[in-house]
């Protein structure tokens, strides 16, 4: 590494200065939380799906914006998808069909090797609802103890030929003056061990401002360092009559009930306030300090052409001759390959002479 005040050279004719033991100080780690949702917004409140994505997407998963998708300022914030360990609830069958690929591929990802199968407080269960959060909105990790999912009750238009032919996506709504559950990990009231993807907690229901409510209600499980919210479908349905489809080779279109019970999640007895989907992220900082040391002999002569004047460089200030002077504005961090990595900029420029030092502290998060 090394350092370059910009527009400057020194006597010695070294363009870069190489740091010495003691020049590079690691600092701390600093924990850092936002709002998770795009602007650093702590609370997400309008919901949309995308006109892009084709049918066959949508199979598999809906992608949620903070407005209409087609507007370029708005920006995928979290994805939801229906998982069921036998593939029913979608065409298909078994391993072909999508909903047999979502239980299985987050089996994979968040479940020890030998269980093969999701648990809710020791209750298996073959049928999930999944959250996914953006991966750019997720930082490090989901902030346990400040989120809050709010889902609201849900009703069939026409389900009295059965579930299974009726109380698909489309099919489904909002309930008048339904209720409304709020969800939170238990985070505050368990100390898990990490297990291979990180702690996990169980989705409770709570609120952020009073806490887990007792008894507590187990709605599934949360994977902060993935960023995952998995949900028991068969909890949702007799919860918040979600009437999940679960017909061998029929498209339930399940995921887009999770959206509407999201988007339309409204607390009746709060005036019909829309509570929308509260959460931060977190990102632990590491701080490194970095010592730029100029000394008097060095970084005193500007390379900018006003500096000199005439073809053979004579000072272009007559007060500089034997006593040249600069005023170093930035400090450059090169690598050993003279690559420019980072810039500091000074809040107001610094004189440097033959008669003084410099000694800049520069401090890089990452």
């Amino acid at each position: 590494m090394a350092i370059l005040p910009a527009g400057s050279f020194n006597t010695s004719k070294r363009v870069y200065t190489a740091f010495k033991v003691g020049d590079v100080v690691e600092g701390g780690v600093e924990r850092v939380t936002r709002g998770l949702w795009s602007g650093n917004v702590g609370t997400l409140s309008s919901f949309h799906t995308s006109s892009a994505q084709s049918a066959l997407q949508k199979q598999y998963y809906y992608e949620v914006f903070n407005g209409i998708s087609t507007n370029s300022q708005n920006e995928s914030q979290f994805s939801i998808a229906y998982g069921h360990n036998d593939g029913s609830g979608s065409l298909g069958e078994n391993e072909d069909s999508p909903s047999n690929a979502i239980y299985s591929q987050y089996q994979q990802i968040l479940l020890p090797g030998n269980q093969r199968v999701f648990k809710f407080n020791n209750v298996a269960s073959d049928s999930i609802y999944a959250i996914n959060l953006n991966r750019a909105r997720l930082k490090d990790r989901l902030d346990p103890g400040n989120f809050q999912l709010n889902l609201g009750e849900l009703t069939s238009s026409n389900a009295s030929g059965g579930i299974n032919q009726y109380a698909t996506g489309s099919n489904i709504q909002l309930k008048a003056d339904g209720k409304v559950v709020h969800l939170i990990d238990d985070s505050a009231d368990t100390q898990q061990s990490a297990g291979q993807v990180g702690r996990v907690y169980n989705l409770v229901s709570g609120s952020i401002n009073k806490g887990v409510h007792s008894p507590a209600k187990y709605y599934g499980s949360v994977f902060p360092e993935q960023g995952v919210i998995i949900l028991n479908a068969d909890k949702l349905n007799t919860e918040l009559a979600f009437n999940t489809v679960t017909g061998s080779n029929i498209d339930g279109d399940n995921a887009y009930k999770l959206f509407t019970s999201i988007s339309g999640s409204y607390d009746t007895i709060d005036g019909g306030r829309r509570l929308g989907f509260q959460a931060r992220n977190e990102e632990r900082v590491q701080s490194t300090f970095y010592f730029v040391r100029a000394k008097n002999g060095e970084y005193n002569f500007s390379n900018n052409p006003s500096y000199v004047t005439g073809s053979n460089g004579k000072f272009r200030q007559d007060s500089f001759i034997n006593n040249p002077k600069t005023y170093i504005t930035t400090v450059g961090l090169f690598n050993s390959s003279q690559e420019l990595l980072a810039v500091a900029k000074l809040s107001q420029p610094i004189l440097k002479s033959f008669s003084n030092e410099v000694l800049v502290k520069v401090k890089l998060d990452f």
